[in-house]
């Protein structure tokens, strides 16, 4: 069953360093609040997983938190390039990081493979491109029905995957609604999972829909209003577009990228 426990406890218990961490969530209910407690809590060595690393992961790569980095598409959405992401590749700062991409539909695969208890997915992805020739776990398989040469990939099984959404009942039953992506997948096929939600109520209600992920599948569950901003959670918030705009002048120089670190992460939490 579910422990439901402060958003400082739950990341100090269940995120290690030299962890590998899925931080899941597609357009809505990205955990930012989760990531931002990794970095004020200093994990290092971190593989981080994410089908799409957008602006929480520029903030990770830029605190220094990650080692490598599994991923399907990096960008700010809507803006451009993630500076922090391009800095660390091109010029190893704040330390160089290693990287493994696969398509989007590979990495779903990845994850369903992984809460499906398999060692590996099968797809017809991945053929014309050159990722196999860049990443080594892209490998072909011939099918032993139909003689067709298909593409493995191995299943994603990550220390701890992080999600956000809308509600959790006591029991610890949690309940997303929404655009889901693949944060399901990602929950089950984690060892242990941690879940920021915007409240925590006696019943869940019914929503045209949902995804609800059991109590007995969850590690533990942090009541975190506005967890998701600048993302938002639907039927809670909306969408911060300037952030967003915003973050491409901050994030463009290690100066001001430091300078907001300090103020809105690190401050921002001592102060909390």
């Amino acid at each position: 069953m579910a422990k439901l426990v402060p958003l400082a406890e739950g990341v100090a218990h269940l995120v290690r360093d030299g962890d590998v961490v899925a931080l899941e969530g597609f357009t809505h209910l990205i955990p930012f609040a989760a990531g931002h407690e990794i970095i004020r809590q200093g994990r290092q060595d971190l593989t981080l997983v994410r089908m799409t690393p957008d602006v929480i992961y520029d903030q990770l790569i830029g605190a220094g938190c990650a080692r490598r980095l599994v991923f399907s598409w990096g960008g700010n959405p809507g803006v451009g390039s993630l500076h922090r992401f391009r800095d660390a590749v091109q010029h190893a700062w704040p330390r160089p990081l290693e990287l493994e991409e696969h398509s989007h539909a590979g990495m779903a695969n990845r994850y369903v493979a992984g809460a499906s208890g398999l060692p590996f997915a099968v797809l017809r992805g991945y053929t014309g491109t050159d990722l196999p020739g860049h990443t080594t776990n892209i490998r072909p398989i011939t099918c032993p029905f139909t003689g067709e040469t298909l593409t493995a990939v191995p299943a994603l099984r990550p220390d701890v995957t992080v999600v956000h959404a809308q509600r959790a009942d006591r029991r610890g039953n949690v309940q997303m609604w929404g655009i889901t992506g693949v944060q399901k997948e990602a929950v089950l096929a984690a060892h242990r999972s941690l879940v920021t939600v915007e409240e925590i109520v006696d019943e869940l209600e019914p929503v045209p829909g949902q995804v609800v992920l059991p109590g007995w599948a969850v590690t533990a569950v942090a009541e975190v209003p506005g967890g998701a901003h600048p993302s938002y959670a639907h039927g809670y918030s909306v969408r911060d577009n300037d952030f967003y705009r915003d973050w491409d002048a901050v994030s463009r120089h290690r100066d001001t990228f430091r300078a907001w670190l300090d103020e809105h992460v690190h401050k921002a939490g001592a102060a909390a």
